[in-house]
């Protein structure tokens, strides 16, 4: 797998990319946008930070990539949904800087309150000013967090240790949360009313961006602190900038702008300027610790996805339970066969795709399963990689309906998935169980089967007469081509049957149509899986 990495990313945190000889690692920095797309096309994965901006237009020219690596939390600089139908995955590393974001969140409240910026500038300019530069303690302050995950959880404990009183707005959190971390959770209007300090902890998106307006600033406490180490563009800019120059707000600490650099933009300019402001230039996970923590993640995550291991930190992945899926493994193996098996043999663009789960298997979360079967099938209808990203995306573009079904009761088998393929040329039927550890197909349509996929395999129904399979072995060994296994299943005597072999070597068209003549065949089908 190559490896290409476009920011400043720890060597400490790259040890184990560097270490796997399945891996081949290029760091190119600075490369100018059509130098990065001229060049995307030759790797697998890309590791990034803030500074690569990986859109629509880069992907297009990365016709190899597997994987974006987001060396931090912040996902904004990614179209996760573009990646996404194109089966891309995309991987983040939320817990590597989390401490590191908090004390800085800390570290900016603290400076802004005991005005150690402007003191710090005033001494070693040869100046003894004391009383200029009185501050405010936090002890019995009201801390007003809004975003209440891992950042903000622990920002709200360290405020506690302060002997702040906390409250935080996130309708995301249970109150188990918040009682736990000993937080009064409140609506957004309370805290904006109560608070004495504001500080936001949530990602950038649709819903949170220009979240504080002037209108939430005109309800807060006259002299509010509010502070910044989330994402630029949280609190709307220019109201912040008025409310700072009208004395509503008495002080601000920044980490992050909406541009970054900030160097263009007026409003942001008036803004850093501003002699109420304590900021800095996005160093909330600059710690020596936290980048080699991200770098650390980011490559384990790469190593996992060449392991053929879950994820823990895909984004534009369903999250499931790491027991799960190693309990869910063999299953996996098994849907992903019987996906393969039948959309071989099924009419294409089904309307409906139903996924039943029966047995010990059905009291699981089997949406691991839907997706890996699901992606098994639509592989072979359509030109790009469907995978556990896009499956249920692609399935939905191309109009199929998906129903996952599931019954812990079952009659012969402790654990059966069946999948039917629904379309206007009727129902197709496969069901498949583990035994031994291997999978087996049990059943298709109407007919009971017994037998392991196999890369080479014939699936032929026809009607069941005296010396049918005879035939066909002859016509199968006249065209040197080896019968390893075979299974008949049949209705009733007499009736119909369909026979499946596994052969060692492909079934040309010529053979096929010559076996299809001699037993009279009502469906002949070459399987490869």
């Amino acid at each position: 797998m190559k490896v290409i990495i476009t920011d400043e990313i720890s060597e400490a945190g790259l040890q184990e990319l560097r270490a796997d000889d399945r891996i081949e690692v290029d760091i190119k920095l600075g490369l100018s946008i059509p130098e990065l797309h001229e060049i995307i096309g030759g790797y697998d994965a890309i590791i990034t930070r803030s500074g690569t901006t990986v859109d629509a237009a880069l992907v297009d020219c990365a016709t190899n990539l597997k994987m974006v690596a987001r060396a931090g939390v912040g996902i904004d600089n990614v179209d996760v949904d573009y990646a996404s139908s194109k089966g891309i995955i995309v991987v983040n590393a939320p817990l590597g800087n989390t401490n590191s974001a908090a004390e800085h969140t800390l570290a900016l409240l603290l400076s802004l309150c005991r005005n150690v910026p402007a003191a710090s500038a005033s001494l070693k300019n040869g100046e003894w000013k004391r009383a200029l530069y009185t501050g405010k303690e936090l002890k019995h302050k009201t801390l007003g967090v809004i975003g209440l995950g891992k950042v903000g959880g622990r920002v709200a404990l360290r405020a506690k240790a302060f002997e702040m009183e906390v409250i935080s707005y996130d309708p995301y959190i249970s109150e188990k949360r918040g009682t736990d971390l000993g937080v009064k959770l409140v609506s957004l209007d309370e805290l904006i009313r109560y608070a004495d300090i504001i500080t936001v902890h949530t990602p950038l998106n649709d819903e949170t961006r220009g979240m504080i307006t002037a209108e939430h600033f005109a309800q807060m406490k006259d002299d509010v602190v509010i502070v910044n180490c989330a994402r630029g563009g949280i609190y709307e800019e220019a109201a912040t900038l008025e409310a700072l120059q009208s004395g509503k707000v008495a002080g601000a600490a920044f980490d992050v702008w909406s541009v970054e650099p900030p160097s263009k933009d007026e409003t942001l300019k008036k803004l850093i300027a501003h002699p109420n402001m304590v900021v800095t230039p996005h160093l909330g996970a600059n710690t020596f610790e936290a980048q080699k923590n991200v770098a650390v993640d980011v490559s384990r995550e790469i190593i996992s996805y060449i392991d053929g291991k879950p994820l823990e930190n895909a984004v534009n992945i369903p999250k499931f339970d790491p027991d799960l899926m190693e309990h869910m493994k063999p299953f996996v193996e098994l849907v992903g066969k019987l996906g393969e098996f039948i959309t071989q043999l099924a009419p294409a663009n089904p309307d409906k795709i139903i996924f039943n789960y029966t047995g010990k298997l059905a009291r699981f979360d089997c949406a691991p399963l839907t997706v890996c079967g699901l992606a098994a099938m639509l592989n072979r209808q359509t030109d790009i990689e469907v995978n556990m990203v896009n499956a249920r995306l692609t399935a939905r573009n191309m109009g199929i309906a998906v129903e996952e079904v599931s019954n812990t009761e079952s009659d012969v088998f402790s654990n059966l998935v069946t999948i039917t393929l629904k379309s206007s040329a009727g129902d197709r039927i496969i069901a498949g169980t583990m035994f031994e550890g291997t999978p087996k197909i049990v059943k298709m349509r109407d007919f009971m089967t017994d037998f392991k996929p196999e890369p080479h395999m014939l699936v032929i129904s026809y009607e069941d007469r005296p010396g049918m399979l005879g035939k066909i072995g002859t016509i199968l060994g006249e065209a040197n081509i080896n019968i390893g296994n075979m299974s008949l299943g049949r209705r009733e005597k007499a009736g119909e049957a369909m026979v499946v072999f596994s052969v060692d070597t492909p079934v040309d068209e010529a053979t096929l149509e010559k076996v299809s003549t001699a037993c009279d065949a009502r469906f002949i089908k070459a399987v490869r899986m």
